[in-house]
């Protein structure tokens, strides 16, 4: 399935120039125009409220701030940005990397070496499958896919990540 990205805003954070380009090359070729690229978390906290992007992705280990942190400061009700879809790339696919990532709230992981499938497919699953927000005691972000009943601990939030 083609999907258009052209009027998408793409922010990248991922420390590695060469994995940026590897990224931003793969976005121009599904047909993003729109692609933000910062090397750090705190510059990703920076270029999210200056780009106001549409999709995140976002290395897990960075200097400074790594994606993890950036994920729970932005996945705070309060926060403007705390809807935003995001993708986590990681080289550490461990099942306890995979679970972390689940609690931190993002939508998607992406395994390094991503090949450009993958990557088409953990973006068009977060634009054709948007998922509801819940809240709980202790997390905040997209439902997880696997919920088979809803506890009652689980508050929906009524706006989908692709709202804004």
């Amino acid at each position: 399935m083609s999907i258009d990205l052209s009027s998408l805003t793409f922010l990248v954070v991922e420390d590695s120039a060469y994995m940026r380009t590897i990224l931003r090359t793969l976005l121009q070729g599904f047909g993003a125009r729109r692609i933000i690229e910062a090397e750090d978390g705190a510059s990703g906290l920076e270029a999210l409220e200056r780009a106001t992007p549409d999709i995140l992705i976002l290395d897990w280990v960075m200097p400074i701030l790594d994606g993890a942190d950036m994920v729970r400061m932005i996945r705070t009700p309060d926060n403007p940005f705390a809807y935003i879809p995001i993708i986590m790339v990681t080289a550490h696919t461990e099942r306890s990397r995979v679970l972390e990532a689940r609690k931190l709230g993002v939508h998607e992981l992406l395994s390094k070496p991503i090949s450009a499938k993958a990557l088409h497919q953990r973006i068009t699953s977060v634009i054709l499958q948007p998922r509801d927000f819940v809240k709980s005691a202790g997390y905040f972000g997209p439902a997880p896919r696997a919920m088979l009943h809803q506890p009652k601990s689980w508050r929906p939030i009524t706006q989908s990540s692709n709202e804004k």
